[in-house]
């Protein structure tokens, strides 16, 4: 079987390319842009890539089915293409039931945070345990090097979205999945550009819980917005992972988080999470882990006992490089709330830096404005920051707690912060990246610039 994707570089559909290919098929496909690290992967992995929708490859190709990310959307040169020539076509997510899913035990980790964190986490936790667990996570996880495999055993974890299938398919992309374990890791507002409001995605939140067998198990916060999506039914063994009624119970943490002991309240067994981590996001999430991967049978202590060997995810605060006593991390973080707890994890796990904010607000829902009165709050723990916007996007920093206002630099070109950055760090500092994109390579810009003071 030959399949062509359409969107092959991102994260999502470059996974489906590596388990299409590990299933046996052919894979090609086209993206307009590439960087890594999905890029290197798929590189790696041996399949084509061609650059640029108006070179698809399609009449040469002749695939059996196009897969269409949902990037894609009505003009784009190959989707009008494969209309125009009604060539077999599906979603991503209906691809990956259809192919992948199918006859698995599927454990699925959505919520508006964490999902890549936790989802990594969870699968690290069932290979710890002998499960040999197939995986599809939107990141690429230290402890395997990639995004996805089949696995050998039973459970596929699955990081499942919220957001859109495709342009011909507005569910949401977990609702295809029919998970047997489904985690709620949290929910807030997002995607704007596709939902209109927050009870939009409650409704798509719950479309998935609908899709959990009464056996299955449904592991959630106890906290407003979740609990919405709950009390419009639930059919499905539910856990809670915080809150007075929670199955479990965070103890004995430190200042950064980084050590910590995780009590199953039903069962009395606890284990110390200490590890590299840091931050009450990613306790958060090992808790959700944790909790998943003993509703499949593994032992409280030898779950908790796994993530002390867990590296994390690239991309998720993973240090780059070090010049001249400078630190540059890069995380995923694009929505305030991600910011916030990113930036709190590291003043506490530097408490004598200054940690300095590279922001790219790339995301629709920054770019649209939605989440402007939120980001004084969200970086009021940076001691500086430089933010990629033109000089309009200076008007958002008017709203900063109390009197605290840091050093703050709008600038639009990735050389120009570098550059700024550079002259500004001093050995000790902390610079943090927060972007979903790749920045124009800025990583290595600033690398190179605090390289030269």
């Amino acid at each position: 079987m030959h399949i062509h994707i359409l969107g092959i570089c991102g994260t999502f559909m470059g996974s489906l390319a590596l388990l299409a290919r590990e299933l046996g098929y052919k894979v090609t496909g086209v993206d307009a842009q590439v960087y890594p690290p999905m890029s290197t992967q798929l590189e790696q992995a041996g399949i084509a890539l061609l650059e640029g929708y108006a070179n698809h490859g399609l009449e040469s190709l002749r695939p059996d089915v196009v897969v269409i990310g949902n990037a894609m959307s009505r003009g784009n040169p190959a989707v009008e293409y494969v209309l125009d020539n009604k060539l077999p076509y599906q979603s991503g997510p209906g691809f990956i039931a259809d192919h992948v899913l199918a006859g698995r035990k599927v454990l699925a980790v959505s919520g508006t945070h964490g999902k890549t964190t936790t989802s990594s986490m969870l699968a690290w936790i069932l290979e710890c345990a002998g499960y040999q667990p197939g995986f599809l996570i939107g990141g690429v996880p230290q402890d395997f090097g990639q995004s996805a495999r089949l696995g050998s055993g039973e459970c596929f974890v699955i990081e499942a979205d919220e957001y859109d299938s495709a342009f011909f398919d507005k569910r949401s992309k977990f609702v295809h999945y029919r998970p047997d374990t489904l985690v709620i890791n949290n929910l807030e507002f997002d995607h704007a550009d596709i939902f209109a409001d927050l009870a939009a995605i409650q409704k798509q939140f719950h479309h998935v819980v609908r899709t959990v067998p009464g056996c299955g198990h449904v592991l959630a916060p106890d906290e407003d917005n979740v609990q919405a999506v709950l009390k419009q039914g639930l059919w499905s063994n539910l856990h809670y992972l915080s809150g007075s009624n929670s199955e479990w119970q965070v103890l004995d943490a430190n200042q950064d988080q980084t050590r910590f002991r995780l009590l199953h309240v039903p069962t009395g067994s606890a284990g110390v999470v200490d590890w590299d981590s840091c931050g009450e996001h990613n306790v958060a999430n090992a808790t959700a882990a944790v909790a998943a991967a003993v509703c499949s049978g593994v032992g409280v202590e030898q779950a908790v006992t796994a993530l002390n060997s867990f590296q994390g995810v690239k991309r998720r605060m993973e240090l780059v490089g070090e010049a001249a006593g400078v630190s540059v991390y890069d995380d995923f973080a694009h929505h305030p709330t991600a910011i916030r707890l990113t930036l709190q994890a590291a003043k506490r796990r530097f408490p004598d830096a200054r940690v300095i904010a590279v922001v790219e607000p790339r995301s629709n829902t920054m770019r649209m404005g939605v989440h402007d009165s939120q980001i004084g709050q969200a970086l009021s723990d940076a001691d500086a920051i430089w933010w990629s916007a033109d000089a309009e996007g200076s008007a958002i920093f008017n709203n900063f707690p109390g009197n605290r206002l840091p050093t703050i630099h709008v600038e639009l070109s990735p050389q120009k912060i570098a550059s700024q950055v550079g002259a500004f760090v001093k050995s000790g500092d902390v610079v943090i990246v927060m972007s979903n994109g790749g920045f124009g390579g800025i990583n290595q810009l600033l690398l190179n610039a605090i390289g030269k003071r």
